[in-house]
């Protein structure tokens, strides 16, 4: 009687091989896929973490325009791996160092018309308090989510401020808590009296937040002790590449008007400095990007479908 043959055991152990080579490749596979998810900012708090490694390549310049020796520590490896994942004509945080810097002269020229306080909602890892040139008995307050305020009190423990220097946590989406939060951090407090002519910064905030929060915010805001709002704006950033780096951090406040949601609120600007031309100022801009700095720059108050960012100093009327 006839046999069939026996499988030949080299293709047995071929079928293992492939076996074991798929069963690696998954593995390999799942490996990249969470190095790749580190790469990408997994909530708005990782967001601080990328900000301040820009800062912190900036200040290693030996031409910075600003020195923040805080920001290294602050970044982690977090904030470094989704720098370096970010799409090319990001990667050197040209947008964040020229926001920056903009900011810190127009805090400065708040402080020179007569600015007795500083709130910083949303404040995040910012080191303002610790690097600027600041009135000692200036007041600055931070506010920001409790997890945050947590990790950045622990992060700077030992650390000593520039200012008078007071954090607190609130959900500032939150209408009641926001409320309460102003209400408190405008009044007095210890040897000082309560404010009348703050400053409130709200960097990296806006974008976040739905058209409906941003009215309910500018609304609030809109107090006699509160003499200027620098904010930033951005529109049409996600477009393209861009996009996924704010995937897990979504950008949600893009109005087509502009500048002018503000102002049909009661907000009139004082200063409004265009990121792009900055940026060439300050050499910052990648090269590609530099021949549009030099063309008309989209109407602030109706920017099109164009990218468009700036900075922007208000006072209310």
């Amino acid at each position: 009687m006839a046999h069939s043959p026996a499988p030949r055991p080299r293709m047995a152990g071929r079928a293992g091989r492939r076996d074991r080579v798929t069963v690696a490749h998954a593995q390999t596979c799942a490996r990249l896929a969470v190095m790749a998810d580190r790469t990408v900012p997994t909530n708005v708090s990782d967001t601080a973490r990328w900000v301040a490694a820009y800062r912190a390549r900036e200040t290693a310049r030996p031409d910075a325009v600003f020195r923040d020796p805080l920001a290294d520590r602050l970044a982690g490896p977090q904030g470094y791996a989704i720098a370096d994942a970010a799409p090319s004509l990001m990667r050197n945080g040209w947008p964040v160092v020229t926001r920056t810097k903009l900011i810190d002269d127009l805090i400065a020229k708040s402080i020179a018309a007569g600015c007795d306080r500083v709130l910083n909602l949303a404040a995040g890892l910012d080191t303002r308090p610790y690097r600027l040139e600041l009135p000692p008995g200036l007041l600055w307050i931070e506010a920001d989510l409790p997890e945050m305020v947590a990790e950045k009190d622990a992060a700077l423990a030992g650390e000593t401020p520039r200012c008078v220097l007071r954090r607190h946590s609130v959900d500032l989406a939150d209408d009641s808590a926001r409320k309460a939060f102003l209400d408190e951090a405008l009044g007095p407090h210890d040897q000082t009296g309560a404010a009348s002519k703050a400053l409130v910064l709200t960097e990296g905030l806006l974008v976040y937040l739905d058209n409906a929060t941003v009215t309910r915010l500018a609304q609030d805001l809109a107090r006699p002790e509160i003499a200027w709002w620098i904010a930033d704006l951005a529109t049409r950033i996600t477009r393209g590449r861009a996009g996924s780096v704010f995937e897990n951090a979504p950008l949600r406040f893009e109005p087509s008007n502009g500048a002018g949601f503000f102002e049909e609120l009661g907000w009139q600007i004082t200063d409004l400095e265009q990121l792009m031309v900055w940026a060439r100022k300050l050499r910052r801009l990648p090269l590609v990007l530099r021949p549009f700095s030099y063309l008309p720059q989209p109407n602030p108050r109706q920017p099109g479908r164009t990218p468009w960012s700036a900075v922007i100093r208000f006072q209310h009327r």
